[in-house]
């Protein structure tokens, strides 16, 4: 779930100090300085779809641990995977986001679309701040492989 500088924006990732849009400035070229519209079309470029395991949770701050585990609810990643059956891997941004996949979507999904393979990725948020940025780097250049 986008924290509270990201849902003011209305823009994935738009908190300064995450390393997200920097990750994919590395990783696949997409200029981190364009505006965010055109990031986001070139990650589409690049075959990347981005979008939150949560449709909305319930939270005090912009910390995934801080999610109220009643309130959450799941984007409709049945209908997704449907629309779009060429997707063969999901990557997750942090740990969370992968423990809420595994947890609330994965049972929902049709046996075909549970075979996708699941990957998890360090988080690019800055309370991640534990793994640094090389390190980050080599997990998420994975994609590309």
């Amino acid at each position: 779930m986008p924290g509270k500088v990201s849902l003011a924006a209305n823009q994935y990732y738009a908190h300064p100090r995450n390393y997200f849009w920097r990750m994919m400035e590395a990783v696949f070229g997409v200029d981190a300085n364009l505006p965010y519209e055109q990031r986001c079309q070139q990650l589409l470029e690049s075959r990347v779809a981005l979008w939150d395991v949560l449709k909305t949770c319930t939270r005090s701050s912009s910390l995934d641990s801080d999610i109220v585990s009643s309130s959450i609810i799941p984007n409709d990643f049945q209908h997704f995977l449907h629309a779009h059956p060429d997707i063969q891997t999901i990557y997750f941004n942090g740990a969370k986001a992968e423990q809420v996949f595994c947890s609330h979507v994965l049972p929902t999904l049709s046996d075909d679309q549970a075979l996708i393979q699941l990957y998890r990725l360090p988080s690019t948020s800055p309370a991640n701040a534990s793994v640094g940025w090389t390190q980050k780097l080599q997990q998420w250049q994975a994609i590309t492989r």
